[in-house]
């Protein structure tokens, strides 16, 4: 089942410190904005204390707080810099020149500003928060845990500092972890939205589904968001209830008719076969948008569970040139091609990419050859055998264990009556899958031919025990069906890769 959380972000937020500026006595207060909100001088300083040179000091954070707050960032950060050489010590403008630098993606600079505020602070948790977060840029983990943790020593009751760590390990993978961090968050703040979403998805994903359900229940009640019924939808499906299952990604998608939701609703509705609603709404994301390589891959398998081949392989063929390199593709269109001739050169083209693109993947050659053989079966005069061998011969050194190029040889060799060459072929396959119905049924034909006949009887015979092949073909499409639509909502998936066309 898919993590849902890869399509928000939870890497904690970067945030400045409550704290007052030591020189300038300038109150910041998060978590938002960055706000100003006034600038305080006491009658004591204004009496005594405060300078001219400590005036200009304040005035120019001020002016760095105020272009941080506008979104100029650089102009921020260069002012910042000044005014860390006249004041080093000072923890507020470590700490906003870090937060300047992260905003700009500067992350390995952030990083001394940082480490620098904490040491000015080491009892600041927020600091240890910001340092840890960016860290977490960095993709330093272990360093990043450290401080995270720091900050919940630091402050046990504090609602960031819990929810932060939650999402670490969240982020992470550890959700055990993670969920004793998001359960003391949530009862220190139960009206968090963020936080009640990633509880519900700890306990989504480590098999507390009632837990999950009545969380999710609850924020529905308070927050009512295309997410949280595509949360509903993932736990109404993992408990075996596909129609509240597929009305909730419905809900959702409606809501939000982003790639990610359109897909989840379509492929709940392909993966329980309710096709001619999934070719339909495959077909309007696919539209809606038509860069997205998943979206044309799940109305090609639409088409073709549905039987409509020819229009399985044109969205398969689509899926190609959107991710040319994306073997699962491949699988289809070749199922596909294999009951449609049609696009006949399109389709070997494909695959000739294909292996051009990927050499050291088996697949590639051996799709590439099925596709060539497919159009010799047509009569395609221009179709060499001997590079269709060629192929084959290649997939098997890639992967000698590679069941199907060796069925494939041996049939290449029986259509040639070269049956002496071809039964060493199909005993190869059987060695590496005894499943396969139709090398049994061929081996047998290669002994009948060779006079076998003893030897010929047992593999028909074993052919008649798999005879149950209808169904078990059904089952292996459905089975590769699901293993596509998990593994594609598993993956990362940012919303900025694929643009929905204007209506």
């Amino acid at each position: 089942m898919r993590q849902p959380w890869v399509h928000r972000s939870v890497l904690p937020t970067l945030r400045p410190s409550r704290t007052v500026l030591t020189y300038e006595t300038v109150i910041l207060r998060p978590p938002l904005a960055w706000l100003l909100l006034s600038l305080f001088v006491t009658d004591a300083v204004v009496s005594a204390a405060q300078t001219k040179p400590a005036q200009q000091l304040n005035r120019e954070f001020q002016i760095a707080v105020s272009q941080y707050d506008a979104g100029h960032f650089a102009e921020a950060a260069a002012r910042l810099e000044e005014l860390s050489r006249r004041i080093p010590e000072s923890f507020e403008v470590q700490e906003l020149l870090g937060l300047a630098y992260s905003a700009q993606s500067q992350d390995t600079n952030a990083t001394d500003h940082f480490e620098k505020a904490v040491h000015l602070k080491p009892n600041s948790a927020p600091a240890r928060t910001n340092l840890a977060t960016n860290l977490m840029h960095l993709k330093k983990v272990v360093p990043a845990e450290a401080e995270f943790r720091r900050a919940v020593e630091l402050e046990p009751r504090n609602f960031e500092a819990n929810h932060d760590l939650g999402e670490f390990y969240v982020e992470t993978g550890k959700l055990t972890e993670a969920r004793s961090f998001l359960v003391e968050a949530q009862r220190i703040n139960p009206s968090s939205y963020d936080n009640g979403y990633d509880l519900s998805l700890c306990d989504f994903l480590t098999g507390r589904v009632r837990d999950a359900r009545t969380l999710v229940s609850d924020l529905l009640k308070r927050k009512d968001t295309a997410e949280l019924h595509n949360l509903l939808g993932e736990i109404e499906e993992k408990d075996g209830k596909f129609v509240a299952a597929a009305n909730e990604f419905e809900t959702a998608a409606r809501m939000d008719p982003s790639e990610s939701n359109l897909f989840d609703w379509a492929s709940e509705l392909l993966l329980h076969r309710t096709l001619d609603p999934a070719i339909v709404v495959f077909r309007d994301a696919a539209e809606r948008y038509p860069k997205s390589p998943r979206l044309a891959i799940g109305l090609g398998l639409a088409f073709y569970s549905r039987g409509n081949y020819d229009d399985a392989v044109k969205s398969l063929l689509r899926a190609a040139d959107l991710s040319p390199s994306d073997a699962r593709c491949y699988l289809f269109l070749s199922k596909a091609y294999d009951s449609s001739p049609s696009h006949a050169s399109e389709v070997i083209e494909r695959f000739r990419h294909f292996a051009e693109l990927q050499p050291q993947d088996p697949q590639a050659p051996y799709y590439y050859a099925m596709s060539l053989w497919k159009g010799r079966r047509t009569q395609d005069a221009r179709v060499d055998i001997d590079q269709i061998e060629s192929l084959l011969k290649k997939a098997i050194a890639l992967d000698p264990d590679f069941a199907e190029p060796h069925l494939q040889l041996g049939n290449l060799y029986s259509d040639q009556t070269n049956y002496a060459e071809a039964i060493p072929e199909y005993k190869i396959a059987l060695e590496h899958n005894s499943n396969l119905p139709d090398a049994h049924y061929r081996l047998a034909q290669a002994y009948v031919h060779t006079r076998q006949k003893d030897l010929a009887q047992g593999q028909f015979d074993i052919y008649q025990q798999l005879r149950a092949q209808h169904l078990a073909e059904l089952d292996k499409q459905r089975a590769e069906i699901r293993q596509f639509v998990y593994s594609e909502k598993d993956r990362p998936f940012h919303q900025g890769d694929v643009q929905a066309v204007s209506p």
